[in-house]
Formats: C-alpha cells, sequence, structure tokens
C-alpha cells in the first residue's frame, strides 16, 4: 500500500497576510492538501483561510497534535498517510516542529518510512540569531529555562558560564507572561559585561530587536511586554 509524504508547513509568527512572510509555493502546496495535523484547529481554519484556502475550510480535515498528546494519540494518527494521501503538519507560528510538539509526529513518519518534507519559512530563533550581532558560528537554543526564581537563577548563571567558557550565543524563550521576570533574573544575575539581545514580535510592525551590554539595559528601564520573544545572550 502506498504511502503519503508528511508537509511540514511554516506558519507566520503573528497576524498579518500569510504570503507577507511565507513563500508563495509553501502556500501552493498547503492549499492543494485536504488534511492536516495542528496544534490547534481554530488558528490553523484562520490561517489556511488567509492562504487561499477561504470558502474551502469546511472541506477540509483537522487532527490535533499538542503538548497534551500522548504517544498512542500520535501513532494513531498513521492510517492517514495510507492510500497515498499527503498530509500538512501546522505548528501555531513559524517552524514545524521545532521547539514544538509536531516533532513526535515527524519522528514517527521516519519510524513508519514515510517521506517528510520540510518547507521553508519564518523562524524566530534564526530571525533573532541573525539580527543580533551575536555569534552566529557556535550556538545553542536552550528552550525555557525554570520557573522557580532559584532554579532560574541558577539556570541564568550556568548559560553565561558556558556561553563564555565555548564563546557561543546562548538562545531561550520564554512565555509571554513572564517575559519580564525572566528580564529582570537576567539583568540581575549577569556579568555587566555580557551582551543580551532582545528580539520580539519578529516580523511585525512591532518588533523590537536590540543588543545591549546587560549593563547598558540595567540603566535603560525597558519593557518587554506580554509578547513573543527571543533572549540571546554572548559572554566575554
Amino acid at each position: 500500500m502506498s504511502q503519503g509524504k508528511l508537509y511540514l508547513i511554516p506558519a507566520p509568527l503573528g497576524e498579518g497576510d500569510p504570503a507577507a512572510v511565507i513563500p508563495g509555493p509553501v502556500l501552493e502546496t498547503a492549499c492543494r492538501l485536504d488534511c492536516f495535523v495542528v496544534e490547534e484547529v481554530r488558528t490553523a481554519r484562520r490561517y489556511l483561510s488567509a492562504a487561499g484556502l477561504k470558502g474551502r475550510i469546511d472541506g477540509l480535515e483537522f487532527h490535533t497534535l499538542n503538548e497534551h498528546t500522548s504517544p498512542a494519540e500520535v501513532r494513531a494518527l498513521l492510517p492517514l498517510f495510507e492510500n497515498g494521501r499527503d498530509v500538512g503538519y501546522l505548528s501555531e507560528a513559524g517552524l514545524p516542529a521545532v521547539a514544538d510538539p509536531g516533532a513526535a509526529l515527524v519522528a514517527l513518519c521516519h519510524e513508519a518510512g514515510i517521506a517528510v518534507i520540510p518547507l521553508p519559512g519564518p523562524s524566530s530563533l534564526l530571525l533573532a540569531l541573525m539580527g543580533s550581532g551575536l555569534n552566529g558560528q557556535s550556538f545553542a537554543f536552550r528552550g525555557y529555562l525554570p520557573i522557580k526564581e532559584g532554579e532560574r537563577a541558577r539556570a541564568v548563571r550556568e548559560l553565561e558560564k558556558t556561553s563564555a567558557a565555548l564563546s557561543q550565543t546562548q538562545i531561550f524563550i520564554e512565555t509571554p507572561y513572564r517575559n519580564d521576570a525572566l528580564f529582570a533574573e537576567l539583568l540581575k544575575g549577569l556579568s555587566p559585561a555580557t551582551r543580551l539581545c532582545i528580539a520580539a514580535d519578529l516580523t511585525l510592525p512591532a518588533q523590537t530587536l536590540l543588543t545591549r551590554t546587560v549593563g547598558e539595559w540595567r540603566r535603560s528601564g525597558f519593557v518587554i511586554g506580554k509578547r513573543p520573544c527571543v533572549f540571546l545572550l554572548l559572554a566575554q
């Protein structure tokens, strides 16, 4: 029995016209599919409607895969690919399966011999690195830092230590409503000479992309607010 392919379809990093940040051929591929695995159905329907499927959304098939999806539920998606049917995977924003639960579906497809086709689009992590002026030859994505203050403070010191030892940019993210708490911890725990980049609302009209030393940030009075943000640091 022939199997379809899994297409990893990038999404914009915020509201707006998908054509402004998603390549035309990617949108064309998305518009020829009729079956999607998505992180959130409502967001996916809105994106696909704006991408060119307006008026055809009710004819599409959606399956949810998020942080609460069990391994057994992921495996239950395999029959979608039977009879040569291609399937698209959409995350909430940016590149699928990067800091995203869709990685479980990608791994399953490799295990089952299903071809995986990643399509190009915006990555907040790489856009932030590109615009930071920090080391783009050696970098590490560290995901989310601990929430508890003591653990978070230790993690911040460890990031700075690793960055200095390897001359390596450290990249991490936070839930928007905790941005300013993390920012305060960074300003408290990092050396004044360490360079810190704040990259918020990338590709959007309200974009902020600034690299300063920690000492300069301490004098700035800057507030990030509740918006998607990537943090990058490079220690000497």
